[in-house]
């Protein structure tokens, strides 16, 4: 969207460091004419690093940064002297971005706690220097490891906010409104549809200094998880929701098909969030009489339903201690749905040990010297 702040899709191309090699170098020193090998170790290459930071809720910065580069690793050098270790590159992030391989779509890893860390992209190992490969039948090796080399990727980095409560409904059910209300959000609100452009979070006061994260997510109209209206691009937001809150207007032609046409287009994009626990908000109830609001309480679903007005306050305190009830059972308390193609989660960690095997002068670059 042009002008827009908020950023939730962007792709980056992602290159870590490569190792530096190891140094083949014999001693030399006056008075010492054969001091034996001595080369030093290369440096490992920088890691491409994904951190949660709770400071960000887009990725509005990074949107313009279309590559980004680890350092590489320095070569090692004489007297056993090790390669600098190559800058790691951070990538600060939002809590709940997912990023996906940009050329198969295979997913990678997420980030969903402040301060989490993960490795996105491995530095290269630096290379042995001969020092390690002396031996008492091969007392001056010629020969040191090279640095492996960088990791190389394009990346997808998807943002799905991470809030209690997402509102769910038709453009112009009262969401923004409601938002407003019971939070110190400041959404967009007219009188026509597709009004609200960008998800919006707000923090809903409850009793006893308590509170929760509400989110208002656009763009939901039938045939949404087709490509219809804002299409597929804000549904993955309500992924990230711990409970759903389905908003329909009182002036709605029929109260139970409009939440099953929400209900469905939510199943159409994934199955998996029909095990959340909803609540049904009945909006603009200020124009009801008791007689109507009887008659359209029979004909309701079988769950959680509360009538309101944001604009009288009817219902208002009802609806959050309603859903402060429903967040608090032991069912709700993970908010997150677990991916099923988790094939990468490599953590922050301290190197790997080297393990020696027995040279085999094959895998090591020669160097012609003079004795």
């Amino acid at each position: 969207m042009a002008g827009s702040n908020f950023v939730d899709y962007v792709k980056i191309h992602c290159r870590s460091g490569k190792g530096g090699a190891g140094s083949m170098h014999l001693h030399r020193e006056k008075f010492i004419t054969k001091g034996g090998p001595d080369g030093g170790d290369g440096g490992r290459g920088g890691h491409i690093i994904l951190r949660a930071n709770r400071n960000y809720w887009t990725l509005l910065h990074l949107k313009f940064s279309r590559h980004i580069f680890a350092g590489h690793g320095g070569h090692g050098g004489a007297s056993r002297s090790f390669g600098k270790d190559g800058e790691d590159q951070i990538i600060e992030v939002p809590c709940g971005t997912v990023v996906f391989d940009a050329d198969t779509g295979e997913y990678l890893c997420e980030v969903t706690e402040d301060g989490q860390e993960l490795i996105l992209l491995k530095g290269g190992r630096g290379g042995l220097g001969n020092w390690h490969f002396r031996s008492a039948t091969n007392q001056t090796p010629r020969y040191a490891q090279p640095g492996e080399p960088a990791e190389e990727r394009s990346v997808i980095m998807e943002l799905k906010l991470l809030a209690d409560v997402g509102l769910v409904g038709f453009p112009n059910a009262g969401k923004s409104t409601l938002l407003s209300v019971v939070s110190a959000a400041k959404p967009k609100i007219a009188d026509y549809p597709f009004t609200t452009l960008e998800p919006n979070l707000g923090i809903v006061s409850y009793r006893d200094n308590r509170s929760f994260v509400m989110a208002d997510i656009p763009g939901i109209i039938e045939g949404a998880s087709e490509g219809r209206g804002l299409g597929l691009r804000f549904l993955r937001h309500i992924e990230r929701n711990a409970l759903l809150l389905f908003m329909v207007p009182a002036d709605s032609n029929d109260i139970r098909s409009e939440y099953e046409i929400l209900l469905n287009e939510i199943k159409q994009f994934n199955p998996e969030l029909l095990d959340k626990q909803r609540v049904l908000a009945i909006t603009k109830c200020d124009m009801l009489d008791e007689e109507l609001t009887a008659a359209l309480k029979e004909d309701l679903p079988d769950m959680p339903c509360i009538f309101i007005s944001s604009v009288t306050g009817q219902g208002i305190q009802e609806l959050k201690d309603c859903l402060w009830q429903e967040l608090n059972k032991e069912e709700n308390k993970v908010t997150t749905i677990t991916h099923r193609n988790l094939d990468v989660n490599h953590r922050v960690r301290e190197e790997d040990e080297f393990e020696l095997d027995e040279a085999d002068e094959s895998d090591y670059e020669e160097y012609d010297w003079e004795e």
